[in-house]
């Protein structure tokens, strides 16, 4: 049998080395990275059904989670009756935060937020709701077509699993993602 110039087995080495790979890809997708791809139409225009993006998981641990973050949480407690699969959603209202729908526009603690990534205006009013601590108030780009916060509430923190930083798929539109609404309160700070 052929051995290399170790006198180890090749095959033995490529089964250690497999082994290796599969530990460590495991490990990246568990705690540091994933692959996700977009389900519906809820993220347009930002996201399109079937856009593939690298979700960070570890930086919602360390940095706060801010206004206009894409989020991938795990479905809480209310939407597990009827769903399985992660949703993806923008983070409109923070901890504490007073929000409110009304006149197609979404107001933030009394101040609109101009929202330039937006499918269409919302069609609906809604609130005023206070986020509680610890949750987040998320909403679709493709408002009028979203299951989102004003139907079923808020997220836990705890249920967030990242947050989306770039599209790898379709290679016309790979980049990172970046749209962020302008809001009174984050254009003082």
């Amino acid at each position: 049998m052929p051995s290399n110039r170790h006198g180890e087995n090749p095959w033995v080495e490529a089964l250690k080395t497999f082994g290796i790979s599969a530990v460590l890809a495991l490990g990246i997708r568990t705690f540091v990275a994933e692959a996700r791809y977009i389900p519906s139409g809820s993220m347009q225009p930002t996201l399109d059904i079937n856009d593939r993006l690298i979700i960070d998981k570890v930086s919602h641990h360390f940095r706060d989670i801010t206004r206009g973050d894409i989020i991938v949480f795990n479905p809480t407690e209310h939407l597990q009756e009827k769903f399985k699969d992660a949703f993806i959603k923008r983070v409109i209202g923070l901890p504490g935060d007073k929000v409110e729908v009304r006149d197609q526009v979404v107001w933030v603690n009394d101040a609109p937020l101009i929202e330039n990534y937006l499918y269409a205006p919302p069609d609906y009013v809604y609130g005023p709701v206070y986020v509680p601590e610890d949750h987040f108030f998320v909403l679709g780009d493709n408002r009028n077509n979203s299951y989102d916060s004003h139907y079923w509430g808020f997220v836990p923190r705890d249920l967030v699993v990242g947050r989306a930083v770039a599209r790898f798929w379709p290679l016309g539109r790979l980049g990172s993602i970046t749209s962020r609404p302008e809001h009174e309160e984050d254009l003082l700070n």
